[in-house]
């Protein structure tokens, strides 16, 4: 049927991202997306991509008398799941004063309890209109460009071919990074005012460290530099020109108040021109991993400067794999502060990211990417909006988050009513996350850059901590394995030929593994917000790793290779067990604190009947397993292993 045509394409890895469909070493090469569907990613894609169906990969199961049991599951758990929540919000949203000024859709109020969520959704027309005004204004600036530049180069097919395409790129890369620089200037003080001086300032110090210093000091001055900034923004409040107006001009005498006073109405004059967002340093922390991306992929270019990566291995530059994007060091005159400065501000990923290392965003500006095209980014609008509608009517049928808000007493809901408000309220965050970080990967597709798909899976579609969080998140979870877990020592398995790490080997390397894990993700807690919650979730989200690596030590796939179904049984038990410590961490770190978790779990297994709903939770939750291994099994016979 040609609408379940349509529908695979939209819903396909390709159109997703096409990094997982295409193996990292592979040379980018234009993909269609009708061949690419997830239906049709036949052997010849496969070998098109570099990939081949995965050793292992067990037969489809789909049509089983097993898998038409777990469909029954499904329609019978799944409408239970949202009514459940749903009734709950009926019967008490009234008593929620945050709902009362919402909008409403057939008489149903909107929880827009969410402060984040809301601040998104009350800008979506000016959003778009920005998405649609930014690559209009560079189609005019690069006609005026090539106009004032008409005698510029172009390419030639004799003997000198391949330096004139050069020449063309670099026409490229000056056109694009020019523009960039002088929009984004722009961009920073329509939102933060006068405090984009302060943003400009902490750009240049880092830019001078990574250019100034001696070469071994460079690693250790960043790093100390950044996480010193993200102490000191917060502590500090921003900086507040009044603050530093009263710090410089101190009043101790009757004369010095009354010039410390006028002092500080000149500072507090200053603040009024706070821009749309007068918090800048809320969302500066993305901005600090750039930072940190283009100092350190600096400092690396510095060993490669003898000879040209590209042309020791005879790449082609306009073809290079994705992984060659990044680990490529650009060219040493790339490395200038007009390129940084546009790197840094690029606009469409200002805000919230994804995150783009300094070495791929000067690789895209230089050679269009070839994995964009106007098919694929249509279909990747089409599901952003698709999950917009999604959310607006989660929030208008379930309040989820303002009854979590509200600190009520969870002895009133049963276990069933318990457990979904947490799940729906994960569901939510998880979908507040999303829509930031499409939206503004759908502006860098429309503008020619193709960064990462932060969002792989969908949250009910994950059973493994370590695999979760390579998907969630996953340009920041890139960034993190480039410039911490590898630097720290990865997993302890050492490097092979091709510069990665291999699998961590017995227990040392496993407890190494763990040990780099801790740091990683205390790093994570505190670049997300300097609380104890959020550090509470970053330890627990390692504690909660443990159990799955002891169980991969004792119960290795390969001793149960004449026994598949009986592994894939056990797994199943031991994913339940990892999705439950996954929630629970979760709820603690982003949604009711550590206080509220107690209270939720005592309510569901304060009694048999708790005891005996959180069995069949877990029998259902088995089935979901089961549905997430075949559907990852699915991948591997294409030859897609996404490892989350």
């Amino acid at each position: 049927m040609l609408w379940l045509h349509y529908l695979k394409r939209l819903y396909s890895l390709d159109t997703l991202d096409t990094r997982f469909t295409t193996s990292s070493r592979t040379p980018q090469a234009p993909i269609d997306p009708a061949r690419a569907s997830s239906g049709e990613v036949g052997p010849t894609v496969s070998r098109q991509n570099g990939r081949s169906a995965a050793s292992g990969a067990q037969p489809s199961r789909w049509a089983t008398p097993e898998f038409y049991f777990y469909y029954l599951i499904f329609l019978v758990c799944v409408p239970l799941m949202f009514k459940a929540v749903y009734d709950v919000s009926k019967e008490l949203y009234v008593v929620f004063v945050c709902l009362h000024s919402c909008p409403q859709v057939n008489g149903q109020v909107q929880d827009n309890s969410d402060d984040q969520y809301a601040s998104f959704r009350d800008n979506i027309p000016f959003m778009f209109l920005l998405l649609l005004l930014h690559p209009l204004l560079r189609r005019a600036y690069s006609y005026v460009y090539s106009s004032a530049t008409s005698s510029g180069v172009r390419p030639s097919t004799g003997a000198n071919g391949g330096v004139s395409r050069s020449l063309v790129a670099d026409v490229r890369l000056e056109r694009r990074v020019s523009f960039d620089v002088g929009f984004a200037v722009i961009f920073l003080f329509a939102l933060h005012g006068l405090s984009a001086f302060k943003v400009l300032s902490i750009l240049c110090i880092n830019f001078k460290l990574a250019t100034r210093l001696p070469k071994a000091y460079v690693p250790a001055a960043t790093w100390i530099f950044n996480i010193g900034i993200l102490f000191a923004n917060e502590l500090c409040h921003g900086y507040p020109f009044a603050g530093v107006a009263a710090f410089f001009l101190p009043s101790s005498t009757s004369a010095a108040s009354e010039k410390g006073s006028l002092s500080a109405n000149w500072g507090s004059w200053l603040d009024s021109y706070g821009g749309l967002v007068p918090r800048w340093e809320i969302l500066f922390n993305i901005t600090v991993l750039r930072l940190i991306s283009f100092n350190l992929d600096y400092y690396w270019s510095l060993n490669a400067r003898d000879s040209s990566p590209n042309e020791k291995k005879q790449l082609d530059p306009s073809a290079l794999s994705e992984r060659d994007r990044v680990s490529i060091p650009a060219k040493p005159v790339d490395y200038s502060l007009r390129n940084y400065l546009a790197y840094a501000l690029y606009s469409p990923l200002y805000l919230a990211g994804p995150i783009l290392t300094f070495n791929d965003y000067i690789s895209q500006q230089r050679y269009a990417a070839p994995s964009i095209t106007t098919t694929r980014t249509t279909l990747y609008a089409l599901r952003f909006l698709i999950s917009l509608l999604a959310m607006e009517l989660t929030l208008h049928y379930i309040y989820a988050v303002a009854i979590s808000k509200s600190q009520p007493t969870w002895a009133v809901y049963t276990p069933f009513q318990l457990s979904m408000l947490a799940y729906f309220n994960l569901h939510i965050i998880w979908l507040k996350l999303l829509l930031p970080w499409r939206f503004f990967r759908l502006w860098a597709l429309v503008d020619g850059v193709d960064p990462p798909e932060n969002m792989v899976r969908c949250m009910s579609d994950n059973y493994s901590a370590l695999a979760f969080w390579r998907g969630w998140h996953r340009s920041f979870n890139r960034w993190i394995v480039r410039y911490i877990y590898v630097p720290l020592g990865g997993s302890g398995g050492g490097v092979n030929s091709a510069g990665s790490h291999d699998a961590p080997t017995g227990w040392l390397g496993r407890l190494r593994a763990v040990a780099n894990f801790l740091a990683v993700f205390t790093f994570v807690a505190l670049w997300h917000d300097i609380n104890l919650r959020l550090l509470l979730w970053g330890w627990l989200v390692t504690l909660f790793v443990l159990p799955e690596i002891v169980a991969s030590l004792l119960f290795p796939r390969r001793a149960w290779a004449a026994r598949p179904t009986a592994y894939r049984v056990l797994c199943g038990v031991g994913a339940v067990a990892s999705i439950l410590m996954m929630m629970a961490a979760n709820l603690v770190g982003f949604a009711v604190g550590l206080d509220g978790l107690n209270g939720l779990v005592k309510g569901i297994v304060g009694g048999w009947a708790g005891w005996l709903f959180l069995a069949a939770a877990g029998a259902a939750l088995f089935v979901g397993v089961q549905v997430m291994f075949e559907i990852r099994e699915g991948e591997a016979r294409k030859g897609i292993r996404l490892k989350c």
